[in-house]
């Protein structure tokens, strides 16, 4: 099912698709341009929520937030129109995991577990992540996934969809990301993660070459004895992209 919520009188899209305890997801734009392999395994045991943040896929209102903390607003505010309560569990992957782990951060209380899929927000000088939005094209496909065509399928247009009109939405998805991360996704989050109060699961593809999977332990480490680390073998930055079965089955172990 497809709905609309609003966000500061804007348009956003949700996906919501099966049944059971709700999964509130807050998903990189690849990911958001058309259901998935990992869309299907969440939503067979539980009822996925997949919120597209302002200039997201689907989503407008990018344009008019110009600082962090509008972002951090805004993610609340389309979490708690897509029916988000108290308690809930809520995943953020990449890009939108540095929003998922500042709502978590800055709203303790509110968020009952929570899912970290290769997350944006921190920064290591002797470790540093890779600028993403410096990507040439043709490279990118093979740095953000261990399968390139499977993330290039995920991008292309659909048929019956204009292709100019179709890049025009990867392109705003990536201007909204950068909006909040530029140049090099650090969001000063390790300021913030000990606030998390929910327990909480990392989950970092192996073969990352976009945030090193050494961050990991960072987040882990920054959240506290909360945070459990899974690793995921043959998979890159889009770990729910390369493996879906085993990220979506860490989720719902996890969830329970």
């Amino acid at each position: 099912m497809e709905r609309t919520v609003e966000v500061n009188g804007r348009p956003c899209r949700v996906w919501e698709r099966g049944e059971g305890k709700p999964i509130f997801w807050l998903g990189s734009g690849p990911m958001l341009f058309r259901w998935s392999a990992f869309h299907d395994a969440l939503a067979e045991k539980a009822r996925l929520v997949a919120c597209s943040l302002p200039g997201y896929p689907g989503s407008e209102g990018h344009d008019i937030l110009d600082d962090h903390l509008s972002w951090c607003l805004a993610a609340r505010d389309l979490l708690e129109a897509a029916g988000f309560r108290p308690g809930d569990t809520l995943m953020g992957s990449s890009t939108a995991g540095a929003l998922a782990a500042d709502v978590a951060a800055l709203w303790p209380d509110w968020v009952g577990a929570l899912v970290l899929v290769a997350p944006f927000g921190l920064f290591e000088d002797s470790d540093p992540t890779r600028d993403m939005f410096a990507l040439h094209p043709r490279n990118a496909a093979s740095m953000i996934s261990e399968d390139p065509q499977g993330y290039a399928a995920q991008l292309a247009a659909p048929e019956g969809e204009q292709p100019v009109l179709w890049n025009i939405g990867v392109v705003r998805a990536n201007e909204a990301a950068a909006r909040f991360l530029w140049p090099l996704g650090n969001t000063r989050l390790n300021r913030r993660l000990g606030r998390v109060k929910a327990r909480t699961r990392v989950i970092w593809g192996a073969e990352d070459k976009i945030i090193p999977p050494s961050y990991a332990q960072r987040f882990a480490d920054g959240i506290g004895p909360s945070a459990s680390i899974d690793r995921i073998p043959g998979a890159g930055h889009l770990a729910e992209l390369d493996q879906p079965a085993a990220v979506a089955r860490s989720v719902l172990e996890f969830v329970g």
